[in-house]
């Protein structure tokens, strides 16, 4: 009896753990339109969202969605709690340290977004004037280190897009620096708000791994089939109503980052 109850308990604990391994689990900052948000039904919708579903149908693995602040994406992904991280996640010399990229399938800039009442025809306007960020992220970093040159009096963050924009339609913030795609998507039904200034950061947005994990190899080579197929700029096509440049990294295969 006691040999039969410990392959019961052996044999339970095998089929848990290959449940769970199958499973893909994926962070994201939930409320970044278009990129991953939650449409009328409360489903999880978005680019990198349909993105990372077609990947981990060609991995043949079940894709379990995790609402995790920006910040905090990168404990999770170090610590294994979850595979990728999706959110617009910019590619970075520093985060190429501690952490690994796919190849990008995205090519974005950041933006000045003001409110419709507001005078403010660019950067040059915001000296004196309230900032807000999205915590930790390239917005931060570059607001950061303008923040001298533009002469801006305060740098408020936030956890993600609605609640700075929340502040900026209440006159709480002056303006308010994010990716520019997520702020065109999201402004373009909402009069009240005008992006002013486009600000060049060379940014490229891929899926972030753990360093060491052969799981970003996997993950790239599907990328470069779903790019090769059209698969990618269908989606660009869908999310954002144009088609994508033939040059862009949404079309062209390129090389993963390399860590270091």
């Amino acid at each position: 009896m006691k040999t039969l109850f410990i392959t019961t308990v052996l044999c339970t604990l095998s089929l848990t753990y290959t449940a769970t391994a199958a499973e893909l689990v994926v962070g994201a900052n939930i409320g970044n339109v278009p990129w991953e948000f939650q449409d009328a039904r409360g489903d999880f919708v978005g680019f990198e969202i349909d993105l990372v579903k077609e990947i981990g149908k060609r991995l043949g693995r079940e894709v379990e969605i995790v609402n995790i602040p920006f910040n905090g994406l990168f404990s999770a992904v170090q610590s294994g709690r979850i595979d990728i991280a999706l959110s617009s996640i910019t590619i970075t010399d520093k985060r190429l340290g501690s952490v690994s990229f796919t190849q990008p399938y995205y090519d974005s800039a950041q933006s000045l977004t003001v409110s419709s009442r507001s005078k403010a025809t660019g950067l040059e306007d915001m000296d004196g004037k309230v900032i807000g960020v999205d915590t930790g992220s390239t917005g931060d970093m570059w607001t950061t280190g303008n923040s001298d040159t533009y002469g801006f009096d305060n740098i408020r963050r936030f956890e993600g897009l609605a609640p700075a924009m929340l502040d900026l339609q209440s006159g709480r913030i002056d303006g308010y620096i994010s990716d520019i795609p997520s702020l065109e998507y999201y402004i373009k039904d909402k009069p009240f708000f005008k992006v002013i200034e486009r600000i060049e950061t060379g940014e490229s947005y891929s899926m972030m791994l753990a360093k060491s994990t052969p799981l970003t190899d996997e993950v790239n080579d599907i990328i470069s089939t779903l790019k090769q197929e059209g698969y990618v700029a269908r989606l660009h096509e869908q999310w954002f109503g144009t088609v994508p440049a033939a040059n862009s990294a949404t079309v062209m295969v390129v090389e993963k980052p390399l860590t270091h």
